[in-house]
């Protein structure tokens, strides 16, 4: 039996891990699911986790609890959600949501 939104899903987070290679990073990798001790959808950026969505219904707050959960799981120090956007094709045109702290973390290294 053909699982749909597996299909859209894994795609989608095959579109973001390209985006992510050609962007400079080339050992950025889909991960494998991992069940209660799951790491995110992405390896090959230490440190960072991101759960990537590709679903019809935006519900950023539930995604990213489940990212939160997955950062603390990998012993990450960054992660987000990258949710595909309704008519866009590309993962550079999609939501990145994160908490405020993740955000202000990113600012002050990128030296603000």
């Amino acid at each position: 039996m053909v699982n749909r939104p597996k299909i859209k899903g894994t795609a989608w987070e095959t579109k973001c891990i390209l985006a992510l290679r050609n962007a400079g990073w080339p050992f950025a990798e889909r991960r494998a699911l991992a069940g209660s001790l799951d790491k995110g959808d992405l390896t090959g950026i230490p440190g960072v986790v991101a759960e990537m969505k590709d679903c019809r219904t935006l519900t950023f707050g539930p995604w990213l609890k489940e990212a939160q959960v997955e950062t603390a799981n990998a012993g990450a120090d960054i992660g987000f959600v990258w949710a595909k956007r309704r008519g866009f094709t590309d993962p550079e045109d999609a939501f990145v949501v994160m908490d405020g702290r993740t955000l202000i973390r990113l600012l002050k290294a990128s030296g603000y």
